[in-house]
């Protein structure tokens, strides 16, 4: 559709460039946020400060997120996680 050549989303090998790219253009929450749908979520499932997963916010309820995830369990799967989880790092906010 064009969003990463319009720059509007990035293109990245690693969880960590991704982070970082939203990060430099100030469209970073940590994860503390309430997330918004289309957001993309990053996750630190071992807690060493770097992002080993990533997804899509389909839709928050205000307790838990609900997200779109490929590479999970070897297939693209609907997930949910408390907004609490320390595993969620945090979203980068699409500027569709």
């Amino acid at each position: 559709c064009g969003y990463i050549d319009a720059g509007v989303i990035p293109k990245y090998a690693g969880c960590v460039n991704g982070v970082q790219w939203f990060k430099d253009r100030g469209q970073w929450l940590d994860g503390s946020a309430e997330p918004a749908p289309g957001m993309i979520i990053f996750f630190d499932w071992d807690h060493d400060g770097n992002s080993d997963h990533v997804g899509i916010v389909e839709r928050c309820d205000g307790t838990t997120v609900y997200t779109i995830e490929g590479n999970s369990g070897d297939a693209v799967k609907e997930r949910s996680y408390a907004i609490s989880s320390n595993s969620i790092m945090g979203y980068g906010m699409v500027v569709y």
